[in-house]
C-alpha cells in the first residue's frame, strides 16, 4: 500500500528565522519554501544536485536590496544566496544549499530601447530570444548567440559571459555590456560603466556608494599593478572566461576602467546583477548558409580554418552521432531538404557556414566559397562530399534550430550511459583544434566511451559530451579522471577547460591556469566584494580567510540519489529518469506548444523538468520506505472507509505525494513534451502511472469518474439527446455540476444525432461478413470511418460531412461501430480500465484491419492514442492495425485525382498541440491537400489553446484555460476572417466557440465546400 512519505529535509533554523523576518518586511516578492520548489531548483543542466533552503522570487530591485540588507545583520551572517535565471548551467553554476534568488519570474522587462544610439536597457530576468523579439521591429538584435536562447536570461548570460555561434564576429556578452546595476552584499546599489582613468583619483567621482568606491579603487589599482603578469599568463583566446576578467577592466591604453568587466563572468559570486545596458547589432540585410558535408568529423575539423579565412560570420560543426540523433527527432522534418544525403556516400561530419552582411558582400563571399568547394569536390580533396546553399532566412533559422537542439538530442542516446556535460566547453586556439580533438578522442577511446561532438570550430570551442552512467559509482569516479585529463590537455594546447559555459564547480582548476599570484588576486577581489563568502559560495574562488572551495568536481551529483532507485523501477519509469535538465520545457514563447502549464503559471514545478524531478524523489522515498513501486502499481486500493479517512486527514498529515500530485494535476496532458523535448520526456505517461497509485490511498474527485466514464455513457445519453441537453444545459443544472463535480461549460450533444443524420445512408449498417465478401480488387474503393466520442456525439455534422467528402471523391464510406478509445481513462490514471478498453478496441480494429481497407479517424488526439498509449500499454498485444489521420489518408487519395483549378480561396489552419508535436509535418500535408483542391492554406505557429481535452472544462482550471487562450490564439484569431479559420482538434474548436464566440470549421468541411464548387 502507498504509505505517507516524508522527506526529512527541513529548513535550517537560521533560514526559517530569516524567511519569517523577510515576510514581515517590505519585501513584495514570492517566498517559496515548498519541498517541491526546492527540488526543482536543486538541479540545472549539469550532473549536480544541491538542495536549496528556499526560493525567493523578487519582483524588483528593491526586493533584492531588502533581502540582502536583512541578511547583513549579525543574526543572519550565515545565510547565503545564489542568483538564478534560466537554470541552464552545465556545471552547477547557480546551484546552492542556501537561498535561490530567481529573477526570471518577475524581473523580466525590457525597460528602454534607444534605436538611435543602438542600445537597450533590460532587467536581468529577460530571456534572450524575448529581448530579440522586442528589438527586431527596430532593426537590431542582441548578437551573442547560444543554444539555450529561448530560456536563458540576460542575467545568466552576463554572469557566465556567454557566447556561441558567430563569436568571432559578434563577440561575447561582455563585449556588449555598456553598464550594469547591481546589488552588493550589504544591500547597497552599485552602478558600473566605463570611467576615464583621471576620475579614479577622487572616489566621489566614480560612485556615491562608499563600498562601491572602495571596490573600484582597489580593483583598478591591483589590475594596473599586475598588468604584465596578466598579459603573460592569460591564454590568447577569443573565449577566455576568467571568472573575474582582470585583463579587460582596463582598456589597452590604460586610459579607461570598467568594473562591469569584473562582474561579467563572475557567476553571481560578487554581486546580484539587476539591470544591464547593452549595445546592439544591426540586423544583417542578407544572410546565406552553406551546409558542407564530409566523409569524417576530422575532415570537417581540419577544413574549418579555411572557412574562417573565407571571412565567414559563423562556422558550426556537428559529428555523425549528433546528425543521426537529429534524424530520429521531430526537428529533422524541418531540415531534411536542407541537408540531403549524398548518393553513395556516408556523411560523418557537417560544417554549417553562414555569411551575413550587406547583399553585395555576402554574394561575393558565397560565390568565392562555392567555387573553392566545387573544385575540392571534383578533386576529392579535404574530405568534402558535397554542399547545399540556402539564402532563405526561415530555412537558416531551421538549421540553427537543429544545431541548438543538439545539446538535448545527445540525451536521447539509447542505453544507461548518456552523454553528459562536465568537460564539454573547452577552448583552444582554432588552428590547434583538430590536433587537440584527436588527443581528446584518444582519452575517451582509452576509457571505451561513446561521445558526441558539436560546436563553434571558428572559435576553437567544441562541445564534447562523453557518455557515462551517473548511477554507476565507477562511472562517477571516471568523471573525475576524465576531468583531470582534459584540464591538463587544454593547458598543453594553450587553452582553457571552461571556454563558454563558465566554471561552476570547476574552480579547483583555476590555480593551474592563473598561477598562484594571479589566483591570489582573484581571491582578494572576492574578499573585497563578499568577505564572508555568502554570494554563490563555493564557486570560482573563495576569500583567502574563508578556506578552500567546498564545491568541486566530486560534489554531490544527481546520480547519488537516482542510484537509490532500483534498476527495475527506473526501467518502469524511463521518462522520469531520462530527463537531463536541458530545460527546453522552459521555452518562453507563448507561440510554442511546449508546456502550457509552465507558461501560464511561471512556476517551474509546473513543467516537465519539474515533474520529472519530483517523481524521481517520489520513487526514491518509496524505496527508502521499502515499497516495491512495480508491485504497488498492481495493488488494490485501500477500502473506501480508509480512503475517506486518509482524504480527511490530508490537510493535517504531511505527505510528499501531495506535492507531486499538485504538480502533476496541473499538466494539461497535451503531450507536447513527448514530441518537443529532445529526450522525449512523456509527462502524461508517468502522470497516469502516478494517479493510478496515488488514488489507492486517497479518494478520487467526482469529476475524474465523470471524465473516465464519458465514453461509455455517451451512447446512452445520445438515445435521448434533447432530454439530456435539457437536463445538463439549464442554468440550475450547470450550477449544481460546477459546485458538486467541479465541471463547467460542458458541450451539448448534437441534435440531430449522427445516427439520425445517417438514417438510411449506405455508410450505416456495418456488416463484417458483407465486407469480407467484397473482392480484394474492389476493397480499395472503401473507406472505414473510425468514430471518436467527441465528434460522433458532440459534432455529428462534421462526421456527416466527412462521409459526404469521401463520396464526393468517388469512394464508398463505411461508418464503423462506435468503440471507446480509452484516452479519457488514461488521462485520469484509470490504467486497468484503459488497458481493458484498449485491448477491446485493438481486437476489433485488428479484425477490421484484415479487410485491407483504409481506416481513418477525425480527431488527432484520439487517433494518435492508438499509436502511442496503445503500444505502451498493450505491447505486442496491440496488433498491427493502423488508423490514419484524415490528412494522411487524403495525401494518398489525391495522387489518383486530378487537381482542381486554382480558386480565390484562402484558409488558415490552427493545429492541435498533440498533432503538431507528434506529427510536425502535418501543416505541410494539409497545405499540399488544399493546393490540390485549388485553395491556398497557411499554417500558424501557436501555443496551446487551453482546452486540452477536458482540462479546460474543470472549474479549477478555468482561469488558466482562458489565460492560455489569450496568450496566442485570441489575438491570432482576431486577425483572420472567421470563414477562413480551420481547426482540426475538437477540443480546440470548443475553446474557440467558448471564448471567441463562434465555431470554426474543420479542414474536412472546407474541403467538402471546395469539392462542391
Amino acid at each position: 500500500m502507498l504509505p505517507l512519505l516524508s522527506h526529512q529535509q527541513t529548513l535550517e533554523p537560521v533560514y526559517l528565522t530569516y524567511l519569517d523576518a523577510l515576510e514581515q518586511s517590505e519585501y513584495s516578492g514570492d517566498i517559496d519554501k515548498r519541498y517541491s520548489a526546492r527540488l526543482v531548483q536543486a538541479t540545472d543542466n549539469s550532473v549536480y544536485q544541491f538542495l536549496p533552503q528556499a526560493v525567493l522570487y523578487p519582483k524588483n530591485q528593491q526586493d533584492i536590496q531588502i533581502a540582502l540588507t536583512l541578511a547583513a545583520s549579525d543574526t543572519f551572517r550565515s545565510v547565503t544566496f545564489s542568483a538564478r535565471g534560466g537554470g541552464t548551467g552545465t556545471n552547477g553554476q547557480s546551484l546552492t544549499h542556501g537561498l535561490i534568488l530567481d529573477v526570471s519570474r518577475y524581473m523580466n522587462r525590457v525597460l528602454e530601447v534607444n534605436a538611435e544610439q543602438g542600445w537597450v536597457r533590460v532587467e536581468a530576468g529577460v530571456v534572450k530570444d524575448a529581448l530579440n523579439d522586442v528589438l527586431r521591429p527596430h532593426g537590431f538584435f542582441f548578437s551573442p548567440d547560444l543554444s539555450t536562447s529561448n530560456r536563458a536570461t540576460i542575467g545568466g548570460m552576463i554572469n557566465t559571459d556567454a557566447s556561441g555561434a558567430g563569436s568571432l564576429v559578434y563577440g561575447k556578452t561582455s563585449d556588449h555590456v555598456l553598464a550594469l546595476r547591481s546589488v552588493l552584499i550589504d544591500g547597497s546599489v552599485l552602478d558600473t560603466h566605463p570611467l576615464d582613468a583621471g576620475l579614479l583619483c577622487n572616489p566621489d567621482n566614480v560612485s556615491d556608494n562608499p563600498l562601491g568606491q572602495k571596490l573600484i579603487s582597489a580593483v583598478a589599482a591591483v589590475c594596473r599593478e599586475k598588468r604584465t603578469q596578466i598579459e603573460n599568463q592569460f591564454p590568447k583566446l577569443n573565449r577566455f572566461l576568467t571568472g573575474y576578467d582582470l585583463k579587460h577592466v582596463w582598456n589597452d591604453s590604460l586610459t579607461q576602467f570598467d568594473l562591469s568587466r569584473i562582474l561579467t563572468g563572475s557567476e553571481g559570486t560578487l554581486a546580484v546583477i539587476t539591470e544591464a545596458k547593452l549595445n546592439l547589432t544591426p540586423l544583417p540585410t542578407e544572410r546565406a548558409m552553406v551546409n558542407i558535408k564530409y566523409d569524417s568529423f576530422q575532415s570537417a575539423l581540419r577544413h574549418a580554418p579555411s572557412l574562417v579565412a573565407a571571412r565567414a560570420t559563423v562556422v558550426e560543426t556537428v559529428d555523425s552521432k549528433v546528425l543521426n540523433l537529429a534524424r530520429e527527432d521531430i526537428v529533422w522534418h524541418s531540415v531534411s531538404d536542407l541537408i540531403q544525403e549524398v548518393p553513395g556516400k556516408v556523411i560523418d561530419g557537417l560544417n554549417m557556414v553562414e555569411f551575413a552582411g550587406d547583399t553585395v558582400e555576402v554574394e561575393q563571399k558565397l560565390a568565392s566559397l562555392e567555387a573553392v568547394l566545387t573544385e575540392q569536390i571534383s578533386k576529392g580533396e579535404c574530405g568534402v562530399l558535397g554542399y547545399q546553399v540556402t539564402q532563405d532566412k526561415p530555412s537558416i533559422e531551421k538549421i540553427y534550430g537543429m544545431r541548438k537542439k543538439a545539446v538535448g538530442l545527445l540525451g536521447a542516446t539509447k542505453g544507461r550511459r548518456k552523454p553528459i556535460a562536465f568537460a564539454e566547453d573547452t577552448a583552444v586556439p582554432p588552428e590547434k583544434l583538430a590536433d587537440y580533438i584527436m588527443e581528446f578522442r584518444a582519452v575517451l577511446d582509452g576509457h571505451n566511451l561513446q561521445y558526441g561532438m558539436f560546436g563553434h570550430v571558428d572559435a576553437g570551442v567544441l562541445h564534447v559530451r562523453p557518455a557515462l552512467d551517473m548511477c554507476d559509482v565507477e562511472d562517477e569516479k571516471l568523471l573525475r579522471v576524465i576531468s583531470d585529463q582534459v584540464a591538463a590537455l587544454t593547458l598543453k594546447y594553450g587553452g582553457l577547460m571552461w571556454g563558454e559555459h563558465g566554471k561552476g564547480v570547476r574552480g579547483e582548476y583555476g590555480p593551474a591556469v592563473f598561477g598562484d599570484e594571479l589566483y591570489g588576486v582573484l581571491q582578494d577581489i572576492k574578499g573585497l566584494f563578499d568577505p564572508d563568502n555568502r554570494l554563490n559560495p563555493g564557486k570560482l574562488v573563495a576569500p583567502k580567510q574563508t578556506g578552500a572551495l567546498y564545491y568541486d568536481i566530486d560534489s554531490v551529483k544527481r546520480g547519488k540519489f537516482d542510484r537509490q532507485i532500483p534498476i527495475e523501477v527506473r526501467d518502469a519509469f524511463p521518462d522520469v529518469m531520462n530527463c537531463n535538465g536541458n530545460g527546453l520545457c522552459f521555452n518562453y514563447s507563448s507561440y510554442s506548444p511546449m508546456c502550457p502549464s509552465f507558461k501560464v503559471t511561471g512556476d517551474r514545478v509546473q513543467s516537465p523538468k519539474g515533474r520529472a524531478g519530483l517523481m524521481r524523489e517520489w520513487l526514491r522515498l518509496l524505496e527508502a520506505e521499502g515499497v516495491d513501486v512495480n508491485a504497488l502499481a498492481k495493488a488494490k486500493p485501500f477500502g473506501i472507509l480508509q480512503r475517506i479517512q486518509n482524504t480527511i486527514n490530508a490537510k493535517r498529515d504531511y505527505d510528499y505525494s501531495h506535492e507531486v500530485m499538485e504538480s502533476l494535476k496541473g499538466c494539461l496532458a497535451c503531450k507536447a513534451c513527448s514530441g518537443q523535448c529532445p529526450v522525449k520526456v512523456d509527462v502524461p505517461k508517468f502522470r497516469a502511472q502516478f494517479f493510478n497509485i496515488y488514488y489507492q490511498r486517497y479518494l478520487r474527485p467526482a469529476k475524474d469518474y465523470l471524465v473516465a466514464g464519458i465514453e461509455d455513457s455517451l451512447p446512452l445519453m445520445a438515445a435521448a439527446p434533447r432530454l439530456t441537453n435539457f437536463a445538463a444545459q439549464n442554468p440550475l443544472s450547470q450550477w449544481v455540476i460546477k459546485k458538486a463535480i467541479g465541471y463547467v461549460d460542458a458541450p451539448a450533444l448534437s441534435v440531430p444525432t449522427l445516427k439520425q443524420r445517417l438514417d438510411g445512408h449506405a455508410s450505416r449498417g456495418y456488416d463484417l461478413a458483407a465486407l469480407q465478401a467484397i473482392p480484394e480488387e474492389a476493397r480499395s474503393q472503401f473507406v472505414l470511418v473510425v468514430q471518436d466520442p467527441f465528434n460522433s456525439f458532440y459534432d455529428s455534422g462534421l462526421v456527416l460531412r466527412f462521409i459526404q467528402l469521401i463520396e464526393k471523391l468517388g469512394l464508398k464510406p463505411v461508418l464503423l461501430p462506435y468503440k471507446p478509445n480509452g484516452k479519457p481513462t488514461h488521462i485520469k490514471g484509470f490504467l486497468d480500465k484503459f488497458a481493458k478498453t484498449a485491448q477491446s478496441s485493438a481486437d476489433f480494429l485488428n479484425q477490421v484491419h484484415k479487410l485491407g481497407m483504409p481506416m481513418v479517424g477525425i480527431d488527432p488526439a484520439l487517433v494518435l492514442c492508438y499509436r502511442d498509449e496503445y503500444r505502451e500499454v498493450l505491447g505486442a498485444n496491440r496488433g498491427t492495425f493502423e488508423v490514419k489521420l484524415a490528412n494522411e489518408w487524403l495525401l494518398n487519395v489525391i495522387k489518383d485525382l486530378p487537381a482542381k483549378a486554382p480558386q480565390d480561396k484562402q484558409y488558415t489552419w490552427f493545429s492541435h498541440c498533440t498533432e503538431s508535436t507528434a506529427k510536425p509535418n502535418t501543416a505541410n500535408e494539409w497545405t499540399k491537400i488544399f493546393a490540390h483542391f485549388g485553395a491556398k492554406l497557411s499554417a500558424v505557429n501557436l501555443g496551446c489553446c487551453g482546452m486540452a481535452g477536458t482540462y479546460g472544462h474543470e472549474a479549477e482550471n478555468l482561469e488558466r484555460s482562458k489565460a492560455l487562450f489569450e496568450m496566442s490564439w485570441q489575438q491570432t484569431l482576431a486577425k483572420i476572417e472567421q470563414p477562413q479559420v480551420l481547426v482540426s482538434g475538437y477540443s480546440c474548436r470548443s475553446q474557440v466557440k467558448r471564448f471567441a464566440g463562434y465555431k470554426p470549421k474543420h479542414p474536412l468541411e472546407a474541403l467538402l465546400e471546395l469539392a462542391n464548387i
